[in-house]
This record gives structure tokens, C-alpha cells and sequence, in this order.
């Protein structure tokens, strides 16, 4: 994998994109405007990420990462995907994607709506439990101590392969959840959703715009595989709204 396509430039879309880049990748960057609106932050990103339409990053390489609100999951093209291992890194809000039956019922994940909107296409469920902060400052090579390890699901062995690779290549181990029914056990709400990976003492009586600037300044705690899979196992799925509370 030389060439990755991401569509959606918020902030684990730019968090991923400069993760590929500096494990030598190149990136194609894609949000719902104009390439143009993009100019300014590919400007920071370096020589190897370009902007492009949502159909140029879906045609990139064989992976392409879809990272925008959930609510527009049905706007992702089924045909310019077809084919390509998709990696959705979307949650589900409630307050902000409205309400969807199947999901406050527990009936699906979000990622099982995904695959079926993109039925041609095979969906990875992963980057979507670590803030972009944390993803962003966390990275390390592999062997190293201090590396983390993120959570994902599939109901493909083939794009199991292949995303295990680029999870690992951009700088964290890869631990498999299960298929994509198993998904909810990474959602907000569960053990490992942010919190493993923040950083471990906040200080008191910050205003939101200083917590925010103290977790983007401040490395998260290493989150090694084993304990990974322990809070995988400790979730327990709950209704409505297909979330989930710890268990004991």
C-alpha cells in the first residue's frame, strides 16, 4: 500500500493523514466541498497529501478511510467504493446523527449499516475509540514499550490483513474485535472508547478550550494489547441506543 484515500477532513481525518504520511504514504485528502477549502491544511501536511473530490480519494489505492459524521454514511458511493477495503472510523451520536431505529433498538452497529450501504466494499471498524489528540501523539514503532494498541473489527479476513498492516505501519498494534456485530464492544460508552488512552491526571478547574489545548499538549498512556482485549471483554451491551456500560 503506497497510496491511501481518505474522505473526511476533520480531525481523525488528519490525524490518519499525517500518520500515512510519516510512515511514507501518500494521501489523498477529500471533504464534501470544494478541493480548494483544503488548501490551507494539506499546505501543513506536507508534499505527499494532496485534495481531491470523495471520488478521487475512493479511486487512490485499495484502502480508503471514511471518517465523517455518521449521519452522512449514506452519501459514501457505493460504486466509486466497490472493491476497496473501507475504513470506518464513524460513531454513533445520537445529539448530533438523530436518532436511527436499528441502533437504539440494538438491532445493528453502526458499522453493520455501513457494510450494508457499501455491499460491495469491505468495512473495517477501527481509529474511532482514541481521541485525535491521542492518535495524533501516541504513534510509536513497533516493539517500542510505550506503544498502544487499537481495537478493530471486520467481516472480512482479507481486509482483516490488510488493515492490521496499516494500523501497525502507522505506529500501533492491532487487536481484533470480532466481526462487525461484535463492533459495539468499541463504541462510546465501553471500557476502551478514549478514556484507556488519555492522559492520566487532568489537572482542576480548566476552562473547555484549556482541557482541550492540555490534551493535545499532553501524551495519553500507553495502551498495551492485553488490556486492550480485557476492556474489549468487559463491555457489556445495553439499550436504548445501542451503548453499552461496563461490566464487572
Amino acid at each position: 500500500m503506497t497510496t491511501i484515500g481518505i474522505i473526511g477532513a476533520g480531525m481523525i481525518g488528519r490525524a490518519l493523514t499525517r500518520l500515512a504520511v510519516n510512515a511514507g504514504m501518500e494521501v489523498i485528502l477529500s471533504n464534501s466541498r470544494d478541493p480548494s477549502t483544503l488548501a490551507e491544511v494539506v499546505s501543513t501536511l506536507g508534499p505527499n497529501v494532496r485534495a481531491g473530490f470523495p471520488a478521487e480519494a475512493a479511486h487512490a489505492g485499495p484502502v480508503v478511510v471514511a471518517s465523517i459524521p455518521l449521519a452522512n454514511y449514506g452519501k459514501l458511493s457505493p460504486a466509486d467504493l466497490a472493491g476497496k477495503v473501507v475504513i470506518d472510523t464513524m460513531n454513533y451520536y445520537p445529539e448530533r446523527d438523530g436518532h436511527i431505529a436499528l441502533l437504539d433498538e440494538g438491532a445493528s452497529t453502526s458499522s453493520e449499516l455501513v457494510q450494508s450501504h457499501l455491499s460491495d466494499s469491505f468495512v473495517v471498524k477501527t481509529f474511532n475509540a482514541i481521541s485525535f489528540a491521542n492518535l495524533a501523539s501516541s504513534a510509536r514503532p513497533a516493539g517500542a514499550s510505550s506503544r498502544s494498541a487499537l481495537p478493530f473489527a471486520t467481516d472480512s479476513q482479507q481486509a482483516e490483513d490488510v488493515v492490521s498492516d496499516f494500523i501497525d505501519r502507522i505506529g500501533y498494534d492491532a487487536v481484533f474485535a470480532g466481526s462487525l456485530a461484535e463492533s459495539w464492544r468499541f463504541e462510546p460508552g465501553t471500557p476502551v472508547y478514549v478514556a484507556p488512552y488519555m492522559p492520566s491526571t487532568r489537572p482542576e478547574n480548566m476552562s473547555p478550550a484549556e482541557g482541550l489545548r492540555w490534551i493535545v499538549d499532553t501524551p495519553g498512556t500507553p495502551v498495551p494489547s492485553s488490556h486492550v482485549r480485557t476492556l474489549l471483554q468487559q463491555a457489556v451491551r445495553v439499550n436504548p441506543g445501542g451503548l453499552v456500560s461496563v461490566g464487572a
